[in-house]
């Protein structure tokens, strides 16, 4: 199984602290060390290292760039899209762009109650209780109203493209290969020594099962 950790431009992890957020793993720092450390706080969960299992049915990502990887440790559980979209707010954002430099700000709200249901041990009992993100698109827009929230609008069907596969841990990693379509991409995959793709998806056309 191949996972993704997502990087922002400068190729970092970072956490976010009062007022903004700061650089906290680089990618040569995570290939050198073979390990990625959880960076995310938000939601009032647990802190947490999200990445993102590649399938044929999820081959997007949550940034643009970032690393793929393998490794032995099983995830602590895996959600079907991006947790924001349980967040208690009506207006869910869907690119990280708009809201990178107030994160700290959207990662206050808290989850609906009930989120839970969402959460899954394995990707294999995941896909068997929603084959594609069409059918959980429906479910979470079921459970929102249920609990007196608005359904989602279709503009953001995005964050059903990619998955969450959560570690409460630190996680020894097999370095496999550096995406992203920026020529910077290309050029940290050459100094690191490995393969490069513009893409998600375009790594799962060469290795995807």
């Amino acid at each position: 199984m191949y996972y993704v950790k997502s990087f922002e431009e400068d190729f970092h992890t970072k956490i976010v602290v009062k007022g903004g957020k700061k650089k906290f793993q680089s990618v040569e720092d995570i290939v050198k060390t073979k390990t990625i450390k959880p960076n995310t706080l938000s939601f009032g969960v647990e802190q947490r290292l999200s990445t993102t299992i590649i399938s044929k049915e999820y081959r997007k990502s949550y940034r643009p760039q970032g690393i793929i990887f393998k490794t032995k440790q099983k995830p602590d559980y895996i959600i079907p899209f991006d947790l924001v979209v349980l967040s208690d707010v009506e207006n869910v954002v869907v690119h990280y762009y708009r809201i990178k430099d107030s994160i700290h700000f959207y990662y206050n709200h808290k989850l609906i109650k009930g989120f839970d249901k969402f959460l899954y041990k394995s990707f294999k009992s995941m896909i068997k209780k929603y084959p594609t993100p069409d059918h959980v698109w429906k479910a979470v827009n079921e459970f929102r109203e249920k609990n007196g929230f608005k359904k989602l609008p279709k503009s953001k069907k995005r964050l059903f493209q990619y998955n969450e596969a959560v570690f409460h841990s630190d996680v020894k990693i097999e370095p496999i290969a550096i995406f992203g379509y920026k020529k910077e991409a290309r050029e940290k995959a050459k100094k690191l020594g490995l393969e490069y793709f513009r893409s998600v998806n375009e790594f799962y056309k060469k290795y995807g099962e």
